[in-house]
């Protein structure tokens, strides 16, 4: 059995969250319903994703560019 892509993205993104929040990831994979479908593991309750409406602001640059030190744009 493998993983379908479905499920790989929605454990990414529940690592990526935990560690964003640095918080334990078990909680989080407890709460997850998997299930198999042609072979693979799908999840029947993935993570929904919400997005601030705000636009992004020069002041919301979290790692500003460095300069490239071959001039290149």
């Amino acid at each position: 059995m493998k993983l379908s892509n479905q499920a790989m993205g929605t454990l990414m993104m529940t690592l990526q969250k935990c560690l964003m929040d640095q918080s334990d990831i078990t909680a989080l994979l407890r709460e997850l319903d998997f299930d198999v479908e042609s072979g693979e593991l799908i999840v029947e309750n993935p993570p929904t994703l919400r997005f601030d409406e705000k636009e992004p602001s020069d002041e919301d640059v979290i790692m500003p560019r460095e300069e490239d030190p071959y001039g290149n744009a």
